[in-house]
């Protein structure tokens, strides 16, 4: 959602540091993420007349796909923001 403009950073410096997972920021910024793919989803649904075609599905070509897609052409394939995980929380 950074990458497309749906959503950004009041200060883009906030960009360039590297961030933790509890971090209000990166809190915010997945909340926020997950409530605007809650709208996003009936609206691709709709689109693909697939109606009951599941959230999994939304996620991983609307959000994970894309969004590492929107990665390669802006950023050589990093994410928009740093954020130090050990792979449990995505």
């Amino acid at each position: 959602m950074l990458d497309t403009g749906v959503l950004r950073l009041r200060d883009a410096a906030l960009a360039e540091r590297d961030w933790a997972v509890g971090d209000e920021l990166v809190v915010e910024w997945r909340a926020l993420t997950v409530a605007l793919l809650d709208e996003l989803a009936p609206l691709v649904r709709g689109h693909l007349g697939a109606p009951q075609l599941p959230m999994a599905c939304v996620l991983e070509g609307g959000s994970w796909a894309a969004g590492r897609e929107l990665a390669v052409r802006l950023r050589d394939g990093r994410p928009p923001l740093s954020v130090s995980s050990d792979g449990t929380v995505f």
